[in-house]
């Protein structure tokens, strides 16, 4: 296995647990928060998804799919067009609101665009300096990580939320369908 069948495994396994939190559930669940300052399932994985593709696009020197084939213009947010969610307040957190169809369509075209950009991809690409801001200087290789790290995270808590949603009365989700 090469560096990047691993990477596109672990990409594939973001694409596995936000599935698996969107699926069967309802827009009210999806934008369902448990506290106040929580975030909800949908802001979770549009964020993970933005972050995703704001960073493969400058990986790439293309635009990002969410400004570049019309995500943006789909969701209707009313939020900037190149807004990631990065430092989003608890006030901001309900305006990212999307039916489950359109969450995962979006995440499914940036996972598809990875997964290209990853089958390009040679060993000695992931050594390439991608940002000199940070000391050491970023590797795409680091950067890759990063994203993967981050994404699973923000899945993880998305599942996290799916779970506490199936075992409450909210009357948002099917317990028998509920992962």
């Amino acid at each position: 296995m090469n560096s990047a069948e691993i990477l596109t495994d672990a990409f594939d396994r973001i694409r596995g647990v936000v599935h698996d939190a969107v699926d069967g559930l309802d827009e009210d669940a999806l934008n369902h928060r448990l506290d106040p300052g929580a975030n909800t399932i949908a802001w979770l994985v549009w964020h993970l998804t933005r972050v995703q593709d704001e960073h493969l696009a400058e990986l790439q020197h293309t635009e990002a799919l969410w400004t570049g084939r019309g995500w943006y213009e789909r969701f209707a947010l009313p939020i900037d067009r190149n807004a990631t969610g990065y430092g989003d307040t608890p006030a901001e957190v309900p305006l990212i609101s999307a039916p489950p169809e359109l969450l995962i369509g979006y995440h499914d075209a940036v996972h598809a665009q990875t997964v290209r950009f990853l089958a390009a991809l040679q060993d000695r690409d992931l050594d390439a300096v991608v940002d000199t801001n940070w000391d050491p200087p970023v590797t795409m290789g680091v950067r890759l990580v990063s994203v993967i790290a981050d994404d699973l995270q923000h899945a993880g808590q998305a599942a996290f939320v799916r779970g506490i949603l199936s075992r409450t009365s909210t009357g948002h989700t099917n317990p028998a369908t509920a992962g």
